[in-house]
């Protein structure tokens, strides 16, 4: 009897599990997969020079700086610029340009001779944008107004570094900082923008070269924006830009690979190129707008240094639904395009997501900027 009853609760436990395994089985298919792991190369849009990619030509081949950015930039050839430029500080999100007094601080406006600020127990100066100009104050234990002033009124200091205040903090800029509608703008010699831009874009201590090669890349690109615009500003201090941050970023390695390529710039019909760059090519370049700017194999950019050589980033299928609702439950990406250089055929120009209740097509760059991939060269693992 106990060996009977034995057997039928065994059958009974059969039967139960067996339809439950099958129906958990095909309930786990019609999901789709909980992630997708993807594989890549590079860092960034990979057109112009590589900095990692200068950085291994400089350390492990021993390329000087005009090698590296003749390779880079084929077709070109080395010019000579100088002058200012005038940087749009995005940190002052206020309407006025404050900034701490200083010895030799001086205000300037259109129309008129530079002005000493010299005021007794003064502890901040203020320039507030009117309709005719801007208003001049200044804050001792309260703040007074001092006179109106006509427009790009800006201060200075003779060359030495003046103080802005921003909601953030302070920060120091070298040449003029001027008050141009509801706008900061850092009026300053092209040499002195870039002590604060290079250290911002490779580390100083890097291979000299190196560091020679995105000074010049740096200058360049600042020339070529300042002959494109013609507005109150010719660049911004982010990275939709060049990555700007003043005095503070300065660094005496940088500011020497700076003086050792004075005013040295990449032409092409005698007039600055756009020097694009990005931290890793992952050892092809990119085709860009301009004729020097063709897609290459870089045998410089998938050296053991490079930590951006290789990469794997997740995607979890709430993230894909979520970026793309329409989908319903996520299934499977497929790649329709690439630009077929490289290996797995090159980067990704076009990609689909498939779900349950249809699919969505992107192109490669929206999908990079949409998850947060370093690149658009990967492959689906």
């Amino acid at each position: 009897m106990r060996l009977l009853l034995t057997v039928i609760l065994v059958a009974s436990s059969l039967l139960a599990v067996g339809p439950a395994t099958a129906d958990d089985e095909r309930e786990r298919a019609a999901r789709g997969p909980g992630s997708v792991k993807l594989e890549g190369r590079g860092y960034g849009h990979g057109r112009g020079m590589s900095q990692y990619g200068a950085q291994g030509a400089a350390s492990q081949h021993g390329k000087k700086w005009r090698g590296i950015v003749g390779f880079y930039y084929p077709g070109t050839e080395i010019g000579d610029v100088g002058g200012k430029i005038k940087i749009l500080i995005t940190a002052d999100t206020t309407d006025d340009v404050v900034v701490r007094d200083r010895s030799r601080l001086r205000l300037k406006a259109r129309g008129m001779d530079p002005v000493p600020l010299d005021r007794r127990g003064a502890r901040q100066w203020r320039l507030s944008p009117t309709s005719s100009g801007a208003t001049l104050a200044v804050l001792t234990d309260r703040w007074r107004t001092v006179r109106q002033v006509g427009h790009n009124a800006q201060f200075s200091a003779g060359g030495r570094p003046v103080a802005l205040v921003t909601p953030s903090g302070d920060a120091r800029y070298r040449g003029a900082l001027r008050s141009a509608g509801r706008d900061t703008i850092n009026v300053v010699a092209l040499e002195h923008y870039l002590r604060g831009v290079v250290p911002r874009e490779v580390p100083a201590l890097w291979h000299p070269q190196a560091v020679r090669a995105q000074s010049v890349a740096a200058r360049t690109y600042a020339a070529f924006e300042r002959r494109a615009h013609t507005g109150r500003y010719d660049l911004c201090d982010t990275t939709d830009c060049q990555v700007y941050g003043g005095v503070a970023d300065e660094h005496p390695a940088s500011d020497d690979a700076i003086e050792a390529t004075s005013g040295k710039v990449v032409t092409k019909g005698g007039a600055p190129i756009f020097s694009q760059f990005s931290s890793s090519n992952g050892g092809w370049t990119v085709k860009g707008d301009f004729p020097y700017l063709h897609a290459q194999r870089d045998p410089w950019d998938r050296w053991s240094g490079n930590p951006n050589r290789s990469w794997t980033h997740r995607l979890t299928d709430n993230q894909i639904e979520n970026a793309f609702p329409g989908i319903g439950d996520f299934q499977r990406l497929r790649v329709r395009r690439r630009d077929g250089n490289g290996a797995w055929n090159g980067r990704v120009l076009s990609i689909r997501a498939v779900g349950s209740a249809g699919s969505v097509v992107r192109s490669g760059d929206d999908f990079r900027v949409i998850f947060g991939l370093k690149s658009t060269w990967f492959r689906i693992v």
